[in-house]
């Protein structure tokens, strides 16, 4: 299911969510630019590295610059086309609601908190993992928990597939994101044993990242603001 819309309109500009959509696209674009060997270093010096990371929290004074601000930087790099789309596109339609709720200064801290708590939730579960992990999904999966659980009812217009037959449906977002989160949190259960872990230590998804970064939205939203009761169409 692919999300296209919501039916949720704002009445503001969603001057950040619009500022980290371009800045992640830029970013990208200079990746674009890059060797595959360039690629690899790129992504090795400002993506996180599990066991990097661990190293580091054993010891500081192993480090000569330091490994925690990867779980910054790595919010800004992809992977691929279908991956800095997706992403983008669940930002695109979930940012600006959350940060007409928040402000745009408290919306930004809650981004970045909510993708570095993802970061380190990827990580408790794969500490000495050499992939590195990167994407803005963990942010996002922050927003989504925020947006879920201030617009439950919000309509989200959504295609299917059915078959060989497309069509679009309007899910209530408790249904969708619900579902989005339940299927995260699945695989990522699913890959606790398997010999080749489901997610990032296959080189795949960090479902890890998706499901902690939607619990902490949803835990952090109210702390900024997200329950205020100024009144909103679809808020419960």
């Amino acid at each position: 299911m692919v999300p296209l819309r919501d039916d949720n309109p704002v009445q503001i500009t969603p001057y950040v969510t619009y500022g980290l959509i371009i800045a992640n696209i830029l970013v990208f674009i200079y990746e674009l630019t890059l060797s595959p060997q360039g690629l690899e270093a790129f992504f090795q010096t400002w993506a996180v590295v599990p066991r990097e990371l661990t190293t580091e929290f054993q010891d500081l004074s192993l480090i000569t610059e330091p490994e925690w601000i990867t779980l910054i930087t790595s919010q800004f790099l992809h992977g691929g086309f279908l991956h800095i789309a997706g992403n983008m596109l669940y930002l695109w339609i979930f940012g600006n609601n959350v940060e007409e709720r928040l402000g745009h200064v408290k919306f930004l801290i809650f981004y970045l908190a909510c993708g570095v708590l993802a970061g380190l939730t990827q990580w408790f579960f794969s500490t000495g993992s050499t992939i590195p992990s990167l994407g803005a999904s963990g942010a996002i999966a922050g927003v989504m928990g925020a947006y879920i659980l201030r617009y439950p009812k919000a309509s989200i217009l959504t295609l299917v597939p059915l078959g060989i037959f497309i069509t679009t449906l309007r899910i209530p977002a408790v249904f969708y994101l619900g579902f989005w989160f339940l299927q995260q949190a699945f695989y990522g259960v699913a890959g606790l044993n398997a010999p080749a872990n489901v997610g990032m230590e296959s080189g795949g998804v960090a479902y890890w990242a998706h499901a902690g970064g939607f619990v902490f939205g949803a835990i952090l939203g109210p702390l900024f603001g997200l329950l205020s009761d100024r009144g909103d169409r679809y808020s419960t």
